[in-house]
């Protein structure tokens, strides 16, 4: 089936007729899911998202990605964080008929392309990071019923943080023995370093929302130049119920590690969010970036990357795995 008329199927399924579509048009930039921008006769943008067939290579907790988006996007709103709106979803596999999840279209740009394309002055930056914080301290305070992945991709939720992480990472080294992923460091010595964790682990007590790709591309910025506000959260796909600090590993990749952030850390604290990140809570933040670059790692296997795109991520997520194993260690 062409890609537009498979978009015209699931729209049918969500309750939209295929005379009401003006154009779909592919989006760019996601690497796991097929993405489209629905435009109907009214007006009104959608996004469609559709998983690729689940016969396919991937990771363990990349199955049934759509039910943690879904939950995501529910629980943003609830918290008055601007991001999509789930119109339609049903994200279960089989069945015969592909999962998929109608939102909404939120306004604005990547945050990556605003600054490629001319930057963010000073005080814009500052305040941007401020409300960035203050954002994430709303979706931290939403509690779940349990530690872990809601698709129970890695396992049923737990009551403890530390068996539910154990899992998680278990999960992707297991597919890194599966694929054969290049890494730097051998599995074994990956694997002794998250069970060694466990203690630092415990001391989180209650499931936070955690969105966990909250890199530049994944928050819009809508507006114009000197007056920017962050337009949405996209993306919530990778989400789960864990150590709010989680969070910190991707907002990393912006160029600034949030815990060292003054602007950030400011807005953070004025929504409730909790700043004392002593010694034990920075071995944690280590644990979850070295989670996130062994899965850019290893997620390059089934997603077939070569050439640049390889070396790069190679070099990038390689050097800061090593670094940030031996800073959890």
């Amino acid at each position: 089936m062409a890609a537009e008329d498979e978009v015209a199927a699931v729209m049918v399924r969500a309750g939209v007729p295929a005379d009401r579509i003006a154009a779909a048009t592919a989006l760019t930039g996601g690497t796991y899911n097929a993405l489209h921008a629905v435009d109907l006769t009214d007006g009104t943008r959608l996004v469609v998202k559709v998983p690729p067939p689940a016969h396919l290579p991937r990771l363990r907790y990349e199955a049934g990605l759509l039910h943690g988006e879904e939950r995501f996007y529910a629980c943003a709103e609830a918290a008055q964080v601007p991001a999509p709106r789930v119109v339609r979803a049903e994200p279960d596999e089989g069945g015969g008929q592909p999962p998929y999840l109608v939102m909404t279209h939120c306004p604005g740009r990547p945050w990556h392309v605003v600054v490629e394309d001319g930057g963010i002055d000073g005080a814009e930056h500052a305040r941007l990071r401020g409300e960035l914080g203050t954002l994430v301290a709303r979706l931290h305070a939403v509690r779940g019923p349990g530690f872990g992945y809601p698709s129970h991709s890695t396992g049923p939720l737990t009551d403890r943080w530390a068996p539910a992480f154990a899992a998680m990472t278990g999960a992707l080294l297991d597919d890194a023995e599966r694929y054969g992923a290049w890494l730097p460091v051998g599995v074994d010595e990956a694997r002794a370093v998250f069970a060694a964790a466990g203690p630092a682990l415990a001391e989180v007590a209650v499931p936070a929302l955690v969105h966990f790709d909250l890199w530049p591309g994944n928050v819009l910025l809508d507006g114009p130049p000197g007056a920017r506000r962050i337009g949405g959260l996209i993306d919530g796909e990778r989400m789960f119920w864990g150590d709010p600090l989680a969070d910190f590993a991707s907002l990393g990749l912006a160029g600034v590690d949030p815990e060292d952030d003054p602007d950030f850390r400011a807005g953070y604290a004025a929504a409730g969010g909790s700043t004392g990140w002593d010694a034990a809570a920075r071995r944690r933040i280590a644990l979850y970036r070295a989670y996130l670059y062994l899965i850019m790692l290893v997620e390059a296997v089934p997603r077939r990357y070569e050439g640049e795109h390889l070396s790069w991520v190679r070099d990038f997520a390689g050097s800061r795995l090593t670094r940030n194993l031996a800073a959890a260690g």
